[in-house]
């Protein structure tokens, strides 16, 4: 080697990860303000257990089956960004970018290290790998990665920090074991350094676990790497690391913890048990893999979501299902004959298989951040492989892509600025997804376009003629616009189809929106002078939500009405309690009571209700009269 390229290649070892960085800082720079969106609310703006850092809550987070169920260094990471901004956007999406740029690192010293192994083993990979070759490739290998436009959803959207922080610790697991096993090193690393680099692997897997459920795949990832790259079989990685590898699944216990912590909280997103068969998920997933590949190459058109439609029939995806087939029995002949080709088949298969098999995860039957890490197989096993062939390419063809894929990231994240532009981009680029046009029509209806909403509305439950929230959502809108009579049948159909009994998940997810359309649908009903109608929908809200204050103080206020005074009373002293700073319960207590000849009790109610409301000329009036009849 010539003095000029000693100096250049070390030069170029640190040159290329500066410009990683700067890469996707620019290509982000005007994500940094978007709103929250989707998933966002769950984990963050509804979100009570990240209030406060001194609160244990935040490694406990909600079991009600969101974002953060199950996956306490998430809930963590957003009450960081709460102790930091509140909830001003800024810095969690700030923290999303970081995580993905130290993730993009990760993943060019992995790739680093790997191809300069390789180059220690002749006839292992096909092509001619020099130091400055492996410096060009990892670098366009992670590029190519990082500033793919199909990352976009998961960097930009708060709550698929789950996915993002999986991968950051996912890669380093893997890169740390590599550190320990010299894989590229150049000098022999000490026995206690490569202790340390081995429990730094462990840990990460740990910290991996309490991120996200695909991290299960981690510490087989790792025994696969050791085989094909280090150790040549199995059975010789295992008697050389047999205590790292127990130690590393070990990190499984932690995982199963968690999952069974919350209770069975995620089984209102994923399960045997949600009206899903195994069968018409597995058909979904022939169909989703097809689309990531050819997003994988060809990124357009990217939607946000593409609903929960589940395909029934094997020849509605008989193609994509042939080469889904063709694909996995290829990796397994690779896998024995050709071990480096198998082992990114692997990576591709093995990261999807907890969200792309056959468990129905019913929320969401395919999603584009599922290619987070998978598309790092794609990206580098298609690099090295050019570069086997045309060496140039790589050098010049391939940073010139990367740069055009950041551009159209750069592009794409402008249709993150607000709900309104990218519901509408996804419901142009996806229609047939019932969700995104509710979504839309909830973005619509307030803005003031009322009869593009109802038009949303309307297909959105032609749709999922059982889309539960979107009958409910609807009937809100249409009660807004005073269009009662279509207001009380949007009303009807949510609850007629809404789920049955308190034993279901779903059905206690979905109690309090319900109680809420209860009393909307009373309110309209007392309008149409059909008390009792009112009174049936007003208990219904109330075996829902016992602890509804409106439903209470609605039904005390009928009874009222009705002069049943005491159960009048009974209710409204319910509402009371659990709402105490409302003025008008209050007042409407102390009315009964003073119609029950009860003025020190009235009295009470009505001077509460003064100091919440001190300009009510009615309640200085009411409490005169209860002071009279108390002489």
């Amino acid at each position: 080697m010539t003095p000029a390229a000693s100096v250049s290649t070390p030069r170029l070892g640190w040159l290329a990860p500066a410009l990683l960085v700067v890469a996707l800082a620019l290509a982000y720079a005007n994500s940094l303000r978007s709103p929250f969106l989707f998933d966002d609310a769950g984990a963050v703006l509804n979100n009570p257990a990240i209030r406060s850092l001194a609160s244990f809550d935040v490694l406990r987070p909600p079991a009600d089956g969101s974002t953060t169920t199950g996956r306490p260094l998430v809930n963590f990471s957003f009450a960081l960004n709460h102790a930091l901004s509140g909830e001003n956007v800024w810095s969690y999406h700030a923290l999303n970018l970081a995580i993905h740029i130290a993730t993009a690192l990760l993943l060019f010293g992995l790739v680093r290290r790997t191809l300069l192994a390789l180059n220690c083993r002749p006839g292992r990979w096909p092509g001619s790998t020099g130091t400055r070759s492996v410096l060009h490739l990892a670098f366009a290998a992670a590029a190519l990665w990082a500033l793919h436009p199909l990352q976009t959803e998961s960097v930009v959207c708060v709550a698929q920090r789950t996915e993002i922080l999986c991968g950051l610790f996912f890669l380093l697991t893997l890169y740390a074991f590599a550190r320990a096993s010299e894989v590229g090193g150049h000098v022999p690393v000490p026995a206690f350094h490569r202790s340390r680099w081995l429990a730094l692997s462990v840990a990460s897997s740990l910290l991996g676990m309490a991120s996200k459920e695909v991290m299960v795949t981690a510490p087989l990832i790792v025994f696969l790497y050791d085989r094909t790259f280090v150790a040549g079989s199995f059975a010789a990685a295992w008697r050389a690391r047999r205590g790292y590898y127990v130690a590393l699944a070990a990190t499984w216990v932690l995982l199963a913890l968690l999952v069974a912590q919350s209770g069975g909280a995620r089984g209102v997103a994923a399960g045997f048990d949600l009206g899903v068969s195994p069968w018409s998920y597995l058909l979904k997933q022939c169909e989703a893999l097809v689309l990531y590949l050819r997003l994988a190459v060809w990124p357009h058109p990217l939607v946000l979501d593409y609903g929960t439609a589940v395909v029934t029939s094997p020849v509605a995806v008989w193609w994509q299902g042939l080469f889904v087939l063709a694909l996995l029995a290829a990796t397994l002949w690779a896998l024995v004959r050709r071990p480096v080709v198998g082992f990114f088949g692997a990576w591709f298969f093995l990261i999807l298989a907890p969200s792309s098999s056959f468990v129905p995860l019913v929320t969401q039957t395919m999603a584009e951040h599922r290619m987070y890490l998978p598309l790092s197989a794609l990206i580098v096993g298609a690099v090295v492989a050019l570069h086997a062939r045309r060496p140039v390419a790589v050098k010049f063809a391939v940073p010139a892509l990367a740069l055009v894929f950041g551009v159209a990231t750069f592009a794409r994240n402008r249709d993150y600025r607000d709900a309104l532009t990218i519901w509408s981009a996804t419901v142009a680029d996806y229609p047939s997804s019932a969700r995104a046009r509710h979504n839309l029509a909830l973005v619509l209806h307030p803005l003031g376009r009322a009869a593009e909403a109802h038009t949303h509305f309307a297909r959105a439950t032609e749709l999922d003629p059982v889309y539960v929230a979107a009958w409910s959502s609807w009937a809100v809108a249409l009660l807004a616009d005073r269009r009662f009579d279509e207001a009380v049948r949007c009303f009807e159909r949510a609850l007629a189809l809404a789920p049955r009994g308190s034993e279901s998940a779903a059905a206690a997810k979905l109690a309090r929106p319900l109680a809420d359309a209860h009393v909307e649908l009373a309110r309209l009903l007392e309008r149409e002078r059909r008390a009792a109608d009112a009174e049936t929908h007003y208990r219904a809200a109330l075996q829902l939500a016992p602890d509804h204050a409106g439903a209470h103080a609605r039904l005390g206020l009928l009874f009222a009405r009705a002069e049943k005074l005491a159960e009048a009373a009974r209710h409204l002293r319910e509402a009371v309690r659990l709402s105490p700073a409302d003025p008008d319960t209050r007042a409407n207590l102390g009315n009964v009571l003073l119609l029950q000849g009860q003025p020190r009790d009235a009295l009470e109610h009505y001077e509460a209700a003064l100091r919440l409301r001190p300009d009510d000329a009615r309640l200085r009036e009411s409490i005169r009269a209860a002071r009279e009849s108390v002489r």
